[in-house]
């Protein structure tokens, strides 16, 4: 290998996904393999890695599969180089900031979800200190 390709192993590592969703991934189209190796082995580049990164950090938000696909779309073919014209880049531009919106909308959600589970969580250390026996010094 050349040092520009990571087997499987690596991307999992790398990712924290498993083999397993890596390879669903692959399945449902949001990622595919930059080159096979001589023997058959899955092989991918730091681009490939960014790809899959950008698919594990929607996932926590809710995105579905196809949303996910949807902005890979949209990011790709921003990202291409390709001659645009304008109102396909700015299509294309809308597209990702409704994702960002979305995204921006549902951390807010997880802000306050963590903010009561901490709460919760002071609430039973405190009814722990209460009701913890005196220490008999």
């Amino acid at each position: 290998m050349d040092g520009k390709h990571m087997q499987i192993g690596e991307v999992a590592a790398r990712t924290e996904l498993s083999l397993r969703t890596i390879r669903h991934y692959e399945e449902t189209g949001l990622i595919v393999p930059s080159a096979r190796s001589q023997g058959g082995f899955r092989l991918y580049t730091e681009a490939d890695v960014a790809r899959l990164m950008v698919i594990r950090r929607m996932k926590p938000l809710g995105f579905t599969l196809d949303q996910m696909r949807d902005l890979l779309d949209a990011t790709d073919r921003l990202d291409a180089g390709d001659r645009l014209d304008a109102d396909e880049r700015e299509a294309l531009m809308e597209r990702v900031r409704t994702y960002r919106q979305a995204a921006t909308e549902q951390v807010a959600k997880l802000r306050v979800q963590l903010a009561r589970a901490e709460d919760f969580a002071a609430t039973l250390g405190a009814r722990l200190e209460r009701n913890a026996p005196a220490d008999p010094a």
